[in-house]
């Protein structure tokens, strides 16, 4: 019977060297290594399984349903469902050309008022405040995250708006010729009257960001504070300062929960209604001036028009739900596939 041989490391000067084990015996069988589950292995595994398959059942069945109820509006409409900016179901014009464009204006407002304050808000929690404060700061940050949409729509509506007008002018007044920072009638002449900045898109904007910040932080807060131990420690023994070591260290290594964070705020901001719905002035034409009166979103046109529509108008905003659905979709998953990527191999550099 011949012996089975394998390669062993060996210092020295040939540090692979060829060893030979002798044969198993007569009558004698090798172990198995492979391990058995246990009943309960197998139970939460089932278990797990069900549930991920019950998500995306249900994913799936919305994105069937919506669209099986779009199926005779966009039958009328065709690709124009996506170019027209008046919404008449009842004369056959109809599209979500505007409130696609407002939908999107706002979630970017949404996003460049949020991303510093969640990165700022996450580092200071990670990095700088002292343990205790960083307990209190987390719990704080995760109960804004539940702090109802409606309480931040009232919010917007009675306070943040008279407090922003002013700066609004402010900004109209000095950077006009910023095409999206005036505000101009019909004939194009700059108007400063009060009646002309209020429920704008950058109003309702600001009250977006409010609401996904603690969203982002709580991404960007759980990638930074994987940052290796010994890469902060090896950054400080070279002689560098927190900022650097946050700026060598942390931000790279947590590039992708920035990211992932950014992201994940995008598709809630896309999708977000009450707060939106409280504080804009519902139009149906493309308002490039963020700081004027007037704008509309997906969300809030289904939440307006619902309660009135008829058969064939209740397809049409289930085409513009689908749409939605199908936005905040894909933001939501590219957004998961960066945070799971950014949480296991993940690389300084």
């Amino acid at each position: 019977m011949s012996d089975d041989t394998r390669l062993v490391e060996r210092p020295g000067p040939r540090s692979i060297v060829r060893e030979t084990e002798p044969a198993a015996e007569p009558g004698r069988r090798r172990r198995s290594l492979v391990a058995r589950r246990s009943g309960s292995d197998s139970i939460f595994s089932a278990v797990s399984y069900t549930a991920g398959a019950t998500t995306v059942g249900i994913m799936l069945a919305v994105g069937l349903f919506l669209a099986l109820r779009a199926s005779d509006a966009l039958a009328v409409t065709g690709f124009g469902f996506l170019t027209e900016q008046q919404w008449s179901p009842e004369t056959r014009t109809f599209g979500i050309a505007a409130v696609l464009s407002g939908t999107i204006t706002i979630a970017l407002i949404a996003m460049a008022v949020s991303v510093p304050l969640a990165l700022g808000t996450s580092l200071l929690i990670s990095e700088v405040a002292p343990p205790k404060v960083k307990s209190f700061l987390v719990a704080l940050v995760d109960l804004m995250a539940a702090v109802p949409s409606v309480v931040y729509g009232l919010w917007g509506v009675f306070f943040l708006q008279a407090t922003v007008i002013p700066v609004s002018k402010w900004i109209a007044a000095h950077f006009s010729w910023i095409p999206i920072f005036s505000v101009t009638d019909a004939s194009g002449h700059p108007q400063t009257e009060v009646s002309m900045f209020t429920s704008s898109a950058f109003i309702a904007g600001l009250v977006v960001a409010l609401m996904v910040v603690p969203t982002q932080t709580s991404v960007m807060r759980e990638a930074f504070s994987q940052a290796p131990a010994g890469e902060r420690e090896g950054a400080y023994a070279l002689g560098s300062t927190r900022w650097g070591m946050i700026r060598s260290v942390v931000l790279p290594f947590g590039r992708g929960g920035i990211i992932g964070g950014t992201m994940l705020g995008l598709g809630r901001a896309l999708g977000e209604t009450i707060a939106v719905y409280m504080i804009i002035s519902p139009i149906f034409t493309i308002n490039w001036q963020i700081l004027k009166t007037g704008s509309n979103s997906v969300s809030a046109l289904i939440a307006l028009r619902y309660g009135e529509a008829s058969e064939f108008g209740l397809s049409a905003l289930m085409a513009a739900g689908l749409v939605l659905f199908l936005m905040t979709l894909a933001v939501n998953f590219t957004a998961s596939s960066i945070v799971a990527r950014s949480r296991s191999g993940a690389q300084t550099t």
